[in-house]
């Protein structure tokens, strides 16, 4: 068996970020997550260097995600859930867009990276539970990346029961973005990432970094002037210059990726 759970490849500035560690379901083991969580760092520099414009996070086997691996020793809690909050981190503060291509269910912890990334597909055969109350515990740090994205009762009704829902279930409260076949599952992502390769860098990672920082946030005159700070920056930058030319001159800019 490889010691090898996370593997990463790129596609024309796409990096591909794979969970392989299908003997547990893709369980977060300490390896695991310190293997996911060195992988979102790694994005993070090729992103500040304009080579990855998205990731795309996915797994092998029927599981994306089992949650916690529960077989651990349990005198390793305490780093488990350390590593736990510095990968959710990493994957929220990510500076390129994360989009989730589910390869099939998720449970407990592995639902906490649905709710950092920014665009969940799902095939509609995935079944998603919240099972931590049904072996006694309670989905405390996940829930600060979930409670954002689903509807309050649902988040109530699931986090409280350990029920198990389907993917349409789960596209209605907001836990994943699109519940469609499987078989759509592939070309309805490349569609996104060909989306993103369209895109300016700088304004991926002002655009992702405004969404995170504005969630929650009540509109008011002060935002409203923050707002119009960063919008007079960002149209006296150089990618602003460099697309509005080039949609005057009807080309491509310089930062499309073919």
């Amino acid at each position: 068996m490889s010691d090898q759970y996370v593997h990463e490849a790129d596609d024309r500035a796409v990096r591909r970020v794979t969970l392989d560690s299908p003997h547990n379901r893709n369980a977060l083991s300490l390896a695991l997550t310190d293997q996911l969580a060195a992988a979102f760092a790694r994005v993070a520099s090729a992103a500040e260097r304009d080579r990855i414009r998205a990731v795309v996070l996915t797994g092998t086997g029927p599981t994306f995600c089992a949650g916690a691996d529960l077989k651990e020793d349990p005198a390793t809690t305490p780093q488990r859930v350390a590593r736990m909050v510095d990968l959710l981190e990493l994957v929220l503060t990510c500076p390129v867009p994360v989009v989730v291509e589910l390869n099939g269910n998720v449970r407990a912890g592995g639902l906490g990276l649905l709710g950092a990334a920014d665009i969940v597909v799902a095939p509609s055969s995935a079944t998603f539970s919240f099972s931590e109350v049904r072996i006694g515990v309670a989905p405390a740090i996940i829930a600060v990346t979930l409670l954002p994205k689903m509807t309050p009762r649902a988040a109530q009704r699931y986090f409280l029961t350990g029920e198990t829902f389907d993917a349409a279930e789960a596209e209605r409260c907001g836990l994943v973005t699109m519940a469609i076949p499987a078989e759509e599952v592939g070309p309805r992502v490349q569609a996104l990432t060909d989306a993103f390769r369209l895109a300016a860098p700088s304004a991926l990672r002002i655009t992702r970094k405004l969404l995170r920082e504005g969630a929650g946030k009540e509109a008011s005159r002060e935002s409203l002037t923050a707002a119009a700070r960063l919008s007079a920056e960002v149209f006296a930058s150089a990618d602003a210059r460099e697309g509005m030319l080039a949609f005057r001159e009807k080309r491509s800019p310089v930062w499309v990726v073919s």
